[in-house]
């Protein structure tokens, strides 16, 4: 998959199925991938693709704080243009194919079509919680501030795209005189969580390529690996003649240039041997098993990639409860939050939860996203969950202290806690809450949610908080930086699959 084509708005009826009417939207968290970009390397210039994509117009109009000299803060206006090392390291400005100069993307860059498509996702985002279900507010101002958390890894082109995303949500005629600019938190390289990191966690890393290497002696000399050297084999470079999980380029590589090419224009096309269906049938099957096969094997691997992640989901669902059995608003998290990720983080998410089949779903395109949303059920409505007071007989009431030692438990009272270790009054909070995902605006089920009491009525797409948290529970690192740099050097695959929670 390369570009989302995205549904229309519901309908007023499918609305009414989506969002019953005994329960009450209280929070929602949407992950969001970037949207269309150049390739993040040079490839098939032997092919006739062009180096240097003239598609990034913000180029034209770059804009930076500057310091005054009277220390006041300015902004200057510039235009970016790129130089590559020629012939003997003479430098020469990159051009697009008729003669662009400024506005030529850098590698790996979003470009006009990807804030096209985040706009868009914006300003649907804002057809349905401001215009048809009244959930936001329709202006952005002081009061309705704290209701917006935007978040975006170190990844310009993610940042970049949240920022988009935000602009289509509340427009800029949306946003009243002195409501403070948004703020849009980040982090460090080794505390991010946002994406799975194999720079920031040695242990993944080393799970990561062990499946990559799994992948390549299954399918190096396999019929769908065949097929696709039959057709583009001849564009691969001297040095590596072969296409090959573990090629250079890689066979992720390939899909790279062949799904960013394909979301542009004519100018920055491939030949038409890359777009063969088979040809993109076979890469996509390959490299989705490479890459996320272990999320649906390994509850290390769901640990280390993704589970910081989900924790912080879960976590701001909890602090919700917790402020509102106060009723205490002000303490309320937010009630929209948008972080700008990359498809390994929506899919990883997904296929840690059993929602994403990794040897049968598509790559996430360009734009993809996964809202999480989080209801109440109101009061006076009659729902069959099975009240989290007391633990399900099915349930183990201490098996986190399997995965842990005890002076690694975490403290009783945090949102971060896992369900069996939670103090009887919080573990109450959760009480008529639910939680639904929707991913490209289609509700998902998650395989932990099916039995009967772990979702509202006859619906199973609405998980009980206390269930999508125990299924949470399940991959959620009590310490990520420490579990990283444990388990260094030992298999990285076990004869025994781990499956997702509830599979």
């Amino acid at each position: 998959m390369t570009t989302l084509k995205p549904r229309a708005p519901y309908t007023p009826e499918e609305l009414a199925k989506l969002y019953p009417a005994g329960l009450e939207l209280r929070q929602v968290q949407i992950l969001l991938r970037h949207g269309e970009r150049t390739p993040v390397s040079t490839r098939f210039q032997n092919a006739g693709l062009a180096p240097f994509w003239p598609y990034c117009s913000a180029a034209k109009d770059m804009k930076s704080a500057i310091l005054e000299a009277d220390g006041s803060w300015d902004t200057l206006q510039w235009r970016r243009r790129i130089e590559s090392l020629g012939k003997d390291d003479q430098p020469s400005l990159n051009t697009g194919s008729k003669g662009e100069v400024d506005s030529i993307c850098q590698l790996g860059e979003l470009t006009d079509r990807g804030r096209e498509t985040t706009l868009a996702l914006g300003q649907r985002t804002r057809k349905l919680y401001v215009d048809q279900l009244a959930f936001l507010p329709a202006t952005f101002d002081v009061q309705s501030a704290s209701n917006v958390y935007l978040r975006s890894t170190p990844i310009v082109r993610a940042l970049e795209s949240v920022q988009q995303a935000f602009n289509g949500l509340y427009p800029s005629s949306t946003r009243a005189n002195g409501a403070p600019a948004p703020a849009v938190m980040t982090r460090a390289w080794q505390d991010e969580t946002l994406v799975p990191s194999e720079g920031a966690c040695k242990r993944f890393r080393e799970l990561a390529r062990g499946f990559a290497d799994r992948a390549a002696k299954l399918y190096n000399d396999g019929p769908e690996l065949q097929y696709i050297n039959k057709k583009i084999g001849k564009y691969m470079p001297e040095d590596s003649p072969v296409v090959k999980v573990d090629s250079h380029p890689r066979l992720s590589g390939v899909m790279d240039s062949v799904h960013a090419s394909l979301a542009h224009g004519k100018d920055t096309r491939l030949p038409s041997e890359f777009y063969d269906e088979k040809v993109r049938a076979g890469i996509d099957k390959i490299c989705v098993e490479e890459w996320f096969g272990g999320y649906a094997e390994s509850n290390e691997y769901r640990k280390l990639g993704i589970g910081g992640l989900v924790g912080d989901l879960v976590q701001r669902m909890v602090e919700h409860t917790m402020a509102a059995a106060k009723q205490q608003p002000s303490e309320e998290p937010f009630k929209i939050s948008m972080a700008g990720c990359h498809d390994t983080t929506v899919a990883a998410t997904l296929a840690a939860f059993g929602a994403f089949d990794p040897y049968n779903d598509k790559w996430p395109g360009f734009t993809s996203s996964i809202a999480f949303e989080l209801f109440k059920q109101k009061d006076g409505e009659a729902g069959n969950n099975t009240p989290t007071g007391t633990i399900r007989p099915d349930s183990k009431r201490t098996w986190w202290s399997s995965f842990f030692p005890s002076s690694l438990a975490p403290t009783p009272s945090s949102p971060r806690a896992p369900l069996a270790e939670m103090p009887l009054t919080d573990r109450k909070n959760l009480d008529e809450y639910f939680v639904r995902l929707r991913y490209n605006d289609q509700p998902l089920t998650i395989p932990f949610c099916k039995p009967q009491g772990r979702h509202y009525k006859d619906d199973e797409s609405f998980c009980t908080l206390a269930a999508f948290k125990e299924a949470a529970d399940s991959f959620t690192p009590k310490n990520w930086k420490e579990e990283c740099v444990m388990n260094l050097g030992q298999p990285t695959m076990s004869a025994v699959v781990d499956r997702p929670p509830g599979l």
